[in-house]
């Protein structure tokens, strides 16, 4: 049995939002937030829940990691043929979750997802690990397999045959161009400040939301 998760409780105290410290743009506000996580020494400060829906309108979420960003939008890279990627394809909108408990921040993107260049995907590949690329090219991602051995046997045979690493074609990168982003953080009571900035033409509005 577990014990009763009902009564656990946490506090934030550590720090507070107001409208005045907000970059007008969310992408500047979101970098800033993530720097100051990277500086915090934040386990895995790039980690983000990704969540897609597929054409039954059932959602589906998963943690990614964000690989850039820039005033475009969220990358992020994936096997095209994964659950993710063929939800994407049908349905070319998400939804990004980053939570920096150390923090007690949250940041809420939603917006457009696209495919980026086969050009980027081909350099942000072949900076991965060697061993990271092999098993991109190996592995028939959210396709069921009879065992582990399965995915060490198709390694083992394609170090085998000495097979050139290159960038599969069913692998590559997204990018999700934001229509809203939320900025939370925790404070004592539950009281927590909240902001959306939401794009209504080329401009972002920014409201305080209610915890």
């Amino acid at each position: 049995m577990i014990p009763d998760i009902s009564a656990l409780h946490s506090e934030y105290r550590k720090s507070k939002l107001s409208e005045g410290e907000l970059h007008e743009n969310p992408i500047y506000q979101f970098e800033k937030w993530l720097t100051d996580a990277i500086d915090a020494k934040v386990k895995e400060p790039t980690a983000m829940t990704l969540a897609t829906v597929n054409e039954n309108n059932q959602p589906s979420a998963r943690i990614v990691l964000l690989k850039f960003v820039n005033e475009k939008g969220l990358a992020f890279f994936t096997n095209y043929q994964s659950r993710k990627g063929n939800e994407l394809n049908k349905n070319p909108k998400a939804a990004l979750v980053f939570f920096w408990t150390e923090l007690e921040r949250q940041v809420r993107v939603e917006g457009k997802v696209s495919k980026l260049s086969r050009k980027i995907s081909n350099e942000y590949f072949n900076l991965r690990p060697k061993e990271s690329r092999i098993s991109a090219i190996i592995s028939p991602q959210s396709q069921p397999i009879p065992n582990r051995q399965f995915l060490e046997n198709r390694v083992a045979e394609y170090l085998k045959n000495n097979n050139e690493i290159i960038t599969p074609e069913n692998w590559g990168g997204y990018i999700l161009t934001p229509r809203t982003f939320e900025f939370w953080q925790g404070r004592e009571n539950r009281l927590h400040d909240r902001f959306l900035y939401k794009k209504i033409g080329k401009r972002w509005k920014i409201s305080r939301l209610a915890p």
